[in-house]
């Protein structure tokens, strides 16, 4: 049997995997839980590349979890956003980084096929072999190859915003967060993109705009009005920090945490807001 020392050393990897493959941190620790008990059973002496032989324990529980949950998202009320996960320099210990783990990009990844998902998170973000992907998988090299060549041409389709440096994306994000707790809707809408969006994810739970909301001048007056409305139900306490790789704001009400809001900058403008609210995603959130 194998010790926890080969899983403790990759679990920041496993874990990576499994959140850019399910979008969700309760998932991912539910997989790398149910993978470390699979991985105590196998005779150590019969894997060669412990990395690759975990990576591919993880990505088919990730595989199962994601179909077994494609129905739940398909009827899921609202936008759907994925869970918050901290990705500073006091957040959890991962390899992820930039671009592979913001809201953006894990929305767009929302939209390929499971297969497709997988591969291109197997290689585009982790850089492993196509041999190693197919095994992962249960498809061949040369299916692998065309998965990842579909998968990665729609991404670049998708995304069309480069990713701030970080010193421009606090600069915009500080600029953003005082005009919405100052409540200048003037100041908020000079740094919005003119096709800034707003989405917000309450699962049905919570009060939540159950659309995209389009435009600064719309976005703004959201922003504020939200704003007012908490601190009518309770003192407000705004911690910020950084999640899915974007500068966030944690909005607490009462004591308790509401929403946490990631602002996303392109361009020296703030492009997308994304808040959620929903509570069952908030659970996981580190602060």
């Amino acid at each position: 049997m194998t010790g926890p020392d080969e899983f403790t050393a990759h679990r920041p990897l496993l874990f990576s995997i499994a959140y850019e493959i399910l979008g969700s941190v309760a998932d991912a620790e539910d997989v790398l839980q149910d993978a470390y008990l699979r991985w105590r059973t196998v005779d150590a002496a019969s894997v060669r590349n412990p990395r690759a032989y975990l990576a591919r324990i993880v990505t088919r529980q990730a595989l199962m979890v994601l179909r077994s949950a494609a129905r739940r998202r398909e009827e899921y009320p609202g936008p759907w956003l994925p869970e918050p996960l901290a990705t500073g320099p006091d957040g959890v210990d991962h390899v992820l980084t930039g671009e592979a783990v913001t809201t953006a990009m894990l929305l767009v990844l929302e939209t390929l096929t499971p297969a497709q998902r997988a591969v291109f998170v197997l290689r585009e973000v982790f850089d492993f072999g196509y041999a190693e992907i197919a095994a992962a998988v249960g498809r061949s090299e040369a299916a692998v190859r065309q998965l990842n060549r579909r998968a990665r041409d729609h991404v670049r389709s998708q995304r069309h915003t480069a990713v701030a440096s970080p010193s421009e994306a606090r600069s915009v994000a500080e600029r953003f967060s005082v005009a919405a707790a100052t409540g200048d809707v003037q100041s908020l809408m000079d740094v919005l993109a003119p096709d800034v969006v707003y989405i917000a994810d309450g699962g049905g739970i919570v009060t939540a705009v159950r659309r995209p909301v389009h435009g600064p001048d719309k976005v703004a007056r959201l922003v504020v009005g939200l704003l007012a409305k908490g601190a009518r139900m309770g003192d407000i306490d705004l911690r910020v920090g950084i999640y899915n790789g974007m500068h966030s704001v944690a909005v607490f009400v009462g004591g308790a945490l509401d929403q946490v809001t990631s602002i996303e900058v392109g361009d020296g403008v703030v492009t997308a807001v994304y808040s959620v609210r929903n509570p069952e995603k908030l659970t996981t959130v580190k602060i």
